[in-house]
């Protein structure tokens, strides 16, 4: 089995629990995800089935979607619901004043990991050393956001929920956005909860959750909710005849005219082969799956 399942992720499991459910309803040790998900997040999950390992690399760096709800009024020292959270005396913005925040935070701009992440620095896992009590300060990190648009503010006793749709580039950390528009707007902030809506090519409206994958398994249906990982690969298809074919899955770099420079999917007869790059009319293989993995 070959490709990608869209995992509708709840709130609650982690990206690796999600991980062991589909090894156990597959069976196969080599599974894999593109771009984890806290485990108060939900959403788009793309886990990566057999081979479709081996392209998790491109699968994990193209643009993400998220629907966020930040709360203003109070701070969290793990910039989300976790906490502990401590609440912030003070003015809360006007829906205008928000907006106009959020805004702020649209383009590429250098952002501060969470205290609380997986980002290392010095061999030391920020995570844990937060935990130890020694939270070590992450190098930031060059972002990009394509679009925050505020879809509502709900108000309450001294705290504002603001539910905003999130575009962005891979490696953005939106509970650093929560905690950096807090600060801005001097009422402290954190990440209440998240939705991821789009990863890796693929939408929300399609993602298949739990219950629904086991009882696939239980029907033994479960390739259903496979996809092809050829599908989802963002970059340019070039279609090869046989004997280019051949020359490719030897690993041997040939000429071939007409072909767009950079890297792209390599497939031949619909079937996925690998990805290859081409320089100045010649492709070289990068990755070439086994003749037993391949899949259109």
């Amino acid at each position: 089995m070959l490709g990608v399942v869209n995992l509708d992720k709840p709130v609650g499991p982690t990206s690796h629990d999600m991980v062991g459910l589909l090894r156990r309803l597959t069976g196969t040790k080599r599974i894999g995800h593109a771009g984890t998900l806290d485990p108060l997040a939900s959403g788009v999950l793309p886990i990566l089935v057999g081979a479709a390992t081996r392209f998790s690399q491109e699968l994990t760096g193209g643009n993400k979607r998220y629907e966020a709800i930040i709360r203003l009024g109070a701070r969290s020292l793990t910039d989300d619901a976790q906490g502990p959270i401590t609440t912030v005396a003070g003015p809360l913005p006007t829906d205008e004043a928000l907006a106009g925040a959020l805004g702020g935070f649209v383009g590429t701009f250098e952002q501060r990991p969470p205290d609380f992440s997986a980002r290392k620095q010095g061999g030391q896992t920020a995570h844990r050393a937060a935990r130890a009590g020694t939270p070590i300060e992450v190098a930031p990190r060059t972002v990009r956001v394509e679009v925050i648009d505020l879809l509502g503010a709900e108000r309450g006793d001294g705290w504002l929920d603001a539910r905003c749709d999130i575009r962005c580039g891979a490696g953005t950390y939106i509970r650093s956005i929560a905690r950096d528009l807090g600060e801005r707007l001097g009422t402290g902030g954190y990440l209440r909860a998240l939705r991821r809506t789009e990863a890796a090519g693929l939408s929300i409206q399609d993602a298949i959750d739990p219950a629904r994958l086991e009882a696939l398994a239980a029907g033994g249906r479960l390739a259903e909710a496979v996809r092809p990982v050829g599908d989802l690969l963002s970059m340019p298809h070039i279609e090869l005849d046989a004997d280019a074919v051949r020359r490719f899955t030897t690993g041997s770099s040939q000429r071939l005219a007409g072909a767009p420079a950079g890297r792209a999917a390599i497939f031949g007869a619909g079937e996925l082969l690998g990805i290859g790059s081409v320089s100045e009319g010649l492709l070289k293989p990068e990755k070439v799956l086994p003749r037993e993995a391949r899949t259109s």
